[in-house]
């Protein structure tokens, strides 16, 4: 694992999103669930009017109160079913890694409010999620392994979304916590989904974990996005809200990105 900065801590974050059923609350406070907090924040995304950054699986985000998090494509040698990605959110390194992808130079130095003009970055969907956090410790189990999160995510767009997640310091540890998550899939009574997300964090300040949400269930479309959900049934997916909201609300820059999905595979 590669740091984007010596000060910052790298840690691995895996996570597993599901669709919530009803009473799912009530089903985590009888698995020994404890409610951490509930939370209401707003996320802005940003891309260029030809959304460079999506159709290179780049995903740059504000959230009020949090500041900047830019989101990118790892490598890791850890097989299975899962994506990782590289989550920048000290603002130096975000710049620099938006310079990067966008071909600019001499702007490295810069803030987030000097480069989104002379990037040609503008925002493209904001939302405000209400979240509840949970926290799950098993009995009997090593106070060293990790400790699993649920968060129940709903967007103002009326779209829900579940997502259990684990931090581990090493890929040595991630097995573990995949199959802690995968146990606590199997008491939940609800269908998750197979699609496992792996995450390197990379961040200066400690402070809230990324999250992802969705709202809107969504309608049958002929061509699947498999370029952010991979090879996992449709029926079993549990897409983003950045990815529903664009399929919603702004659907000509969601089959732009289904078009670059399309070529990819050609």
């Amino acid at each position: 694992m590669i740091l984007a900065d010596s000060m910052a801590q790298g840690l691995i974050e895996v996570e597993r999103k599901f669709i919530p059923g009803p009473g799912i609350e009530e089903r985590l406070q009888e698995l020994g669930g404890i409610l951490e907090h509930r939370i209401t924040f707003r996320d802005t995304y940003y891309d260029t009017p030809e959304l460079s950054l999506m159709r290179s699986n780049h995903w740059l985000r504000q959230r009020e109160g949090s500041g900047w998090e830019l989101k990118y494509p790892g490598a890791s040698g850890i097989s299975g079913p899962h994506t990782e990605y590289k989550e920048l959110t000290s603002e130096s390194a975000v710049v620099a890694q938006l310079c990067e992808v966008l071909g600019a130079k001499g702007l490295g130095d810069g803030t987030m409010a000097a480069v989104l003009g002379p990037l040609g970055l503008q925002e493209v969907a904001s939302f405000v999620t209400k979240r509840s956090s949970w926290k799950l410790v098993f009995p009997g189990v090593n106070e060293e392994e990790p400790v699993l999160k649920v968060d129940l995510d709903t967007a103002d767009f009326g779209y829900a979304v579940g997502e259990v997640e684990a931090l581990v310091q090493e890929e040595a540890e991630v097995p573990t916590a995949l199959k802690k998550i995968n146990s606590l899939s199997s008491m939940l009574v609800f269908r998750w989904t197979q699609h496992l997300c792996l995450y390197v964090v990379l961040r200066i300040e400690p402070g809230p974990h990324a999250c992802q949400a969705s709202a809107l269930p969504l309608e049958p479309h002929p061509q699947p996005l498999d370029y952010f959900f991979n090879s996992v049934p449709a029926q079993e997916r549990a897409p983003g809200k950045l990815i529903v909201y664009l399929q919603h609300f702004r659907p000509q820059d969601y089959r732009r990105l289904l078009e670059v999905n399309s070529s990819t595979e050609d």
